[in-house]
C-alpha cells in the first residue's frame, strides 16, 4: 500500500501533514493547490488513509480493516464529493454530500473525511454552502479541497483552510522515477521530463501515451521539413493536430522544446543537454541556417499563439500565422 514515502518531492507538504498527525493537531480543512495531474489526489488519499488507519501511525499500515476498505474505495468515512455536471460543482452537490451528511457521526473511524477534487468548479453558492461547514465543523470532520486554481475560491474559504501549495518536482527525481519505476528508456524519459516541467503525473501520462509519441513524431517531422512545404501542406499538417486529443498547448510546448534545443546547440554545440538528442542532425541543420534573432522570433510567436488560443482566437488562423513565422525565421 502506498504511503507518504511514495510521494515524489513535495517535502514541505509531507512534513506539514505528518507533523499534524504526530502532534494530534489535524486541521478541519486543508486546501491543496497545484497543477492538474501534479499528485494532489494521491497526497489527499494517503493523508486520508493514514488518518483512518487503525494502527494510528504516520503511514497507512495497509493491513487493517480501514486500510483494506480504503484500497478498494469502500471506506465509509472517506467521502469523495462527486458532481454530475462536468464543469460545475453545484450548491446541491455540496449540501447533499457534505452539509447534510457532516452531522452524522463517523461510521467506524476517528474522522469523517471529505475530498473535494477540482474545487475550483464550485459555484459561488456552493462555496458559500461549504463555508457554513468550515465555520462550525464537528470535531471529527476533515475537509480536503483540491484545486488547480486557488484564485477561483472565496478569500473567506482560504482563510479557514491550511493552504498547501504543490511545488514542481526536481527534474532528476522525475527522470529517476520514470527510468527506475516505469522502465522508460533514457531518450524518452528526457522528453517527458522537459515536457512535464516538474509535474510527475504529466510525466507519467506522457511516458505511457502512444498518442504523445505520435504527436511528437508529427511535430518533429513538420519542423524538419517546414522549409520545403507550401501553404496547403502546412494547412494539412495543422488539420492533423486537431485529430489528436492532446491539448494544443502541449503541441506548442513540443515546438518550444525543439527550439530551445536549437538555441542551446547554436550557442554551445552541447549535445549532452539536448532533449531531442536522437534528432541531432536536424537540430544541427536548423541551428546552422537560423539566426539568433530568428529563433527568438519563433519563441515569441509561440507565446503569442498561446495567448491567442486562450482568448479563443480562431485556431486555424492562429496556427497558420505561427507556422508561417517558423517557416520565415526557424
Amino acid at each position: 500500500m502506498a504511503g507518504f514515502q511514495d510521494i515524489i518531492g513535495q517535502e514541505q507538504i509531507k512534513e506539514q501533514l505528518r507533523n499534524g498527525i504526530v502532534a494530534g493537531k489535524v486541521s478541519h480543512a486543508y486546501l491543496i493547490n497545484g497543477e492538474k495531474s501534479s499528485g494532489k489526489e494521491f497526497i489527499a488519499k494517503i493523508f486520508a488513509q493514514t488518518l483512518q488507519c487503525e494502527k494510528k501511525g504516520t503511514e497507512p499500515c495497509g493491513v487493517c480493516r480501514s486500510c483494506k476498505q480504503a484500497l478498494t474505495g469502500n471506506q465509509p468515512d472517506i467521502i469523495r464529493v462527486t458532481h454530475e455536471k462536468p464543469n460545475t460543482i453545484s450548491v446541491d452537490d455540496i449540501r447533499a454530500q457534505i452539509n447534510n451528511d457532516v452531522a452524522i457521526k463517523p461510521y467506524s473511524s476517528p474522522y469523517k473525511i471529505y475530498i473535494v477534487n477540482e474545487a475550483e468548479k464550485m459555484t459561488t453558492q456552493a462555496q458559500n454552502a461549504i463555508l457554513k461547514t468550515l465555520e462550525e465543523p464537528p470535531a471529527y470532520a476533515v475537509i480536503l479541497l483540491l484545486t488547480s486554481n486557488v484564485n477561483s475560491l472565496l478569500p473567506t474559504i482560504l482563510s479557514r483552510c491550511v493552504v498547501l501549495n504543490m511545488k514542481p518536482v526536481a527534474d532528476e527525481l522525475v527522470r529517476k522515477y520514470l527510468m527506475e519505476e516505469l522502465m522508460v528508456p533514457d531518450y524518452k524519459a528526457e522528453v517527458c521530463v522537459a515536457f512535464a516541467r516538474g509535474n510527475i503525473g504529466k510525466a507519467k501520462a506522457l511516458a505511457s501515451s502512444e498518442e504523445f509519441d505520435n504527436v511528437k513524431a508529427e511535430a518533429i517531422s513538420l519542423l524538419k521539413y517546414i522549409h520545403d512545404m507550401d501553404l496547403s501542406e502546412i494547412i494539412a499538417a495543422i488539420k492533423k493536430i486537431t485529430e489528436y486529443k492532446l491539448e494544443v498547448n502541449d503541441y506548442l510546448d513540443l515546438i518550444a522544446i525543439w527550439y530551445r534545443d536549437v538555441l542551446l546547440f547554436k550557442a554551445t554545440s552541447d549535445v549532452d543537454h539536448l532533449v531531442f538528442r536522437e534528432e541531432l542532425q536536424a537540430i544541427r541543420r536548423t541551428a546552422q541556417h537560423s539566426s539568433y534573432e530568428g529563433i527568438e522570433n519563433v519563441i515569441k510567436a509561440l507565446e503569442t499563439a498561446k495567448r491567442r488560443l486562450d482568448a479563443n482566437v480562431n485556431f486555424d488562423l492562429t496556427m497558420e500565422l505561427l507556422m508561417l513565422t517558423i517557416q520565415e525565421n526557424g
